[in-house]
């Protein structure tokens, strides 16, 4: 049998022989992780299980990256919770205070996903691995909290899209432009419970950064898994962050997928989805002269540093508008050091930006950038439901880091060429 992606990596992690899609199977794990706001059900889920020991401490990660630095007495209270756990478990990935970032972002950079690799999370974006050629989906904590106990868990083996983008980008289109044009195209639906496999001279062309960014958000097109091919690229990533033996993977010539779609981006303009639904999507030039209070460049979609480079090159040598704040946020401490180094803070505070530590903050309506009611943001996050960074008559505008950092300066929304 020919296999996609998603059926050759699950088939490497199970006795079972994959025969068809939605095949139920039993698969070893790579990676178990949950974070601060998921960590505290799976433990429990755990304890009530009657387990005594995490499957293997060195493969479970507890990232504490949404409320924290702690916003209030409850985060502190989840985060000591899952700290105690950690600290009684001997679990070697605990990540708080210094060395925390936002775990998408994080757990790349210290190699501990590679291609081939099964991760499970308790946070629906942990299909951002998929940029690396891993099998990484979300599961609910009770699952998670399964799989810490026993390194294994079920899947049904999802059908598979394979999405070609040929053609080339133009000026200021990256690969949030890509899977912001998809999920317009497809809907927030147009995948559920389905692998997305991405191909194309394109996509041979993006940085592993960029496929990230577009694995991240396969979850807002409804997809189990967003995948790349392993390439040349992915494994000189893999051994710069300290990941040996990463191996090239991809499908197999003449592997059946559920649906082929094919898109010519040439001339592509950037992407921006509208409230209140990541499918409503529209050229940047339709919004032109639309007014924002609030710009946000970071998460676990684009706060890596290809994505602070690409703001701060919008942002050089002008100013944030008065009307607007500015919150920038660089995923990791590595990423943030960098970025000091490269004097893209220096550029950001320079323009009038607030630069704040690696955190999920204004993402999910956490901390660091709070909408109030009738404000309206333009944002690098995933995802833009109603009330999802504050008030309920808030509104949140998707966009690349340009975009953003381009309407932070104007005040409206603005394609970075206009500058």
């Amino acid at each position: 049998m020919k296999l996609t992606m998603a059926q050759k990596i699950l088939q490497a992690h199970t006795d079972q022989e994959i025969t068809a899609a939605n095949q139920i199977v039993q698969c070893e794990v790579s990676l178990v992780l949950a974070n601060d706001i998921t960590a505290p059900l799976a433990i429990k889920s755990f304890t009530a299980m009657g387990a005594d020991a995490v499957f293997d401490r060195d493969r479970v990660a507890l990232v504490m990256d949404h409320f924290t630095p702690n916003k209030d007495i409850d985060s502190a209270e989840q985060v000591k919770f899952v700290r105690e756990f950690a600290r009684e478990k001997g679990v070697t990935h605990y990540y708080e205070g210094g060395d925390c970032g936002v775990e998408h972002a994080l757990l790349p950079e210290l190699g501990l996903v590679a291609p081939g690799d099964i991760v499970v999370g308790a946070d629906s974006h942990t299909c951002t691995y998929g940029g690396l050629g891993a099998f990484a989906t979300g599961m609910g904590s009770t699952d998670v909290g399964g799989a810490m106990a026993l390194g294994a868990t079920w899947f049904k083996v999802p059908p598979t899209i394979r999405v070609e983008f040929t053609g080339s980008l133009g000026e200021h289109v990256t690969g949030k432009d890509l899977i912001l044009f998809l999920i317009g195209q497809i809907g927030v639906a147009g995948a559920r419970y389905k692998a997305l496999e991405f191909c194309g001279p394109v996509v041979d062309r993006l940085s592993v950064e960029a496929r990230m960014t577009i694995a991240n958000m396969a979850i807002e097109a409804g997809g189990k898994v967003g995948l790349f091919a392993s390439d040349a690229k992915t494994l000189e990533y893999c051994r710069a962050h300290g990941r040996m033996g990463a191996v090239a993977l991809a499908a197999d010539p003449g592997a059946e997928y559920d649906r082929e779609l094919s898109f010519d981006v040439t001339g592509m303009s950037p992407q921006v989805a509208c409230p209140h639904l990541p499918e409503n999507v529209r050229p940047v030039e339709e919004l032109a002269d639309l007014a924002v209070d609030q710009a946000v460049i970071g998460s676990c979609t684009n706060g890596r540093i290809e994505d602070l480079r690409a703001a701060a090159a919008v942002l050089r040598g002008h100013k944030v508008s008065s009307r607007v704040r500015c919150v920038v946020l660089p995923a990791t401490p590595g990423i943030w050091k960098q970025a000091l180094k490269e004097g893209l803070l220096e550029t950001f505070m320079d323009a009038g930006c607030v630069v704040g530590p690696p955190t999920c903050g204004p993402c999910l309506g956490g901390h660091m950038g709070i909408l109030a009611g009738g404000e309206r943001a333009i944002s690098t996050t995933n995802r833009n439901f109603k009330g999802r960074m504050g008030s309920l008559s808030s509104e949140v505008y998707l966009a690349s880091p340009a975009v953003a950092a381009a309407s932070a300066v104007t005040g409206l929304i603005t394609h970075p060429g206009k500058l």
